[in-house]
């Protein structure tokens, strides 16, 4: 039964649903982050919210704290999901190097059975025009291709992601040019709802005071939870906080993290930075592409395209100087074959005229030819693995000089008989 494209994924990549749903390898990294934003917002909804419904002039107004609390929590989770669900912006990797650039470099040939083979070469880069300036691109030894600008190689997910910014453990996923919108959106909602839970839990530790008309620490022990809700949004706001200022940062320059902690000490010039709000206008307001990857897809099988006559030769080079000789292994066996039994009967017929001669008085020192069955000795033995023969797609063929060694037979002296002698 023929595979689909998810199940035969070369990536790190893990699968749910029928391929409908794609994850890095750390996903389980999600539960810990699930936990982290749903655990204080239970405990605010109970311990804090639940208490405010009734403490603003309008009577019901408090119930707006608790509903605002659980759409905010949900909403931080779909971005949440859309980020470390989907597609980041893999790029598929081919079955094949690109053949347009394959060469034969001669310079860096290895010797193989005592001849040079040209080795196979790829330009390490390349260099693609973006807005009018030269960007150099590398090509990827294990996607068989060159990157498109921005593109990196995840070493975690190993796919080549387009505008990859990083590999985020939080959401077990990279972010790249498919899922950054939803990361940054993510990211800048879990800090407006730090700061909202720390704005209520602190306005409740407001009204405790006002309630009990005491000092601050007595409010406190009335509700610790909300101490305890405060500090938690203090500490994570430095982390969500810092990485939405940092991220804006990016987004107004046009950079990504990658690409800002690589080359930040060479100073190179911004090819991508369009100006403030065009960068900030790419980024959210234009569509987003689709994947590139039909995950639920069959694989095809792959087709053999014929050989082109042009390519023909190389494949004899590569043949001649070893590449592949297992293929003509019973084709060489055939063709020693042959000339074993060519020689064999050349050699029979040269010693029966000698004989023939000598019985009618042949001179002395006259040569014969040893038939190697007559002679004791055992035939020579045609061995494969000796053998490099190439079968040119002319028709023609090549025989190695094994073969030949082989296949050839030895003169010797021929002294006759004293009844012989005169």
């Amino acid at each position: 039964m023929a595979k689909r494209v998810y199940e035969a994924w070369k990536g790190s990549n893990k699968f749910i649903l029928g391929g409908r749903l794609i994850f890095g390898p750390d996903a389980r990294s999600l539960i810990v982050t699930l936990a982290l934003i749903i655990v204080p917002m239970i405990i605010f909804c109970i311990f804090v919210a639940r208490h405010l419904r009734h403490e603003f002039s309008s009577y019901n107004a408090g119930y707006a704290v608790l509903v605002v609390a659980i759409g905010f929590t949900i909403y931080v989770l779909l971005l949440l999901f859309l980020t470390s669900a989907r597609d980041p912006g893999i790029v598929p990797r081919n079955a094949h190097p690109p053949e347009e650039v394959l060469r034969f470099d001669s310079s860096a040939s290895v010797e193989i059975g005592g001849r040079q083979t040209p080795s196979l070469q790829f330009p390490r880069t390349k260099d693609v025009l973006v807005n009018g300036v030269t960007v150099r691109v590398k090509y990827c030894d294990t996607c068989m291709l060159y990157r498109p600008p921005r593109c990196s190689h995840c070493s975690i997910c190993n796919n080549c992601v387009e505008r990859f910014d990083h590999h985020c453990p939080w959401v077990g996923q990279c972010i790249g040019m498919r899922n950054y919108r939803f990361f940054f959106m993510f990211v800048s909602s879990a800090t407006l709802l730090c700061i909202y839970v720390f704005a209520m839990s602190a306005f409740y530790i407001k009204v405790l005071m006002d309630e009990y008309r005491g000092p601050v620490w007595k409010a406190m022990k009335e509700s610790p939870a909300s101490v305890v809700l405060m500090a938690y949004c203090f500490i994570s706001l430095w982390f969500v906080g810092g990485l939405t200022g940092f991220h804006l940062y990016l987004i107004g320059t046009n950079q990504t993290t990658y690409e800002n902690f690589r080359y930040r000490a060479e100073n190179r010039f911004n090819a991508y930075d369009l100006g403030c709000f065009s960068n900030f206008f790419e980024v959210f307001c234009t569509e987003v592409k689709p994947s590139r990857n039909n995950f639920r897809a069959f694989v095809q099988e792959e087709v053999h395209r014929p050989v082109l006559p042009s390519e023909r030769g190389a494949e004899s080079e590569m043949e001649d100087f070893g590449a592949n000789p297992r293929p003509k292994v019973e084709e060489d066996l055939d063709i020693g074959e042959d000339l074993l039994k060519i020689s064999q009967r050349r050699n029979i017929e040269l010693d029966q005229d000698v004989q023939s001669r000598g019985s009618n008085g042949t001179p002395e020192n006259s040569m014969m030819v040893d038939s190697p069955m007559a002679s004791g000795h055992r035939a020579p033995t045609i061995k494969s693995e000796n053998r490099h023969s190439s079968y040119v797609r002319s028709g023609s063929w090549e025989i190695a000089p094994e073969v030949l060694v082989n296949s050839t037979f030895t003169e010797r002296s021929y002294i006759p008989s004293s009844e012989t002698r005169l």
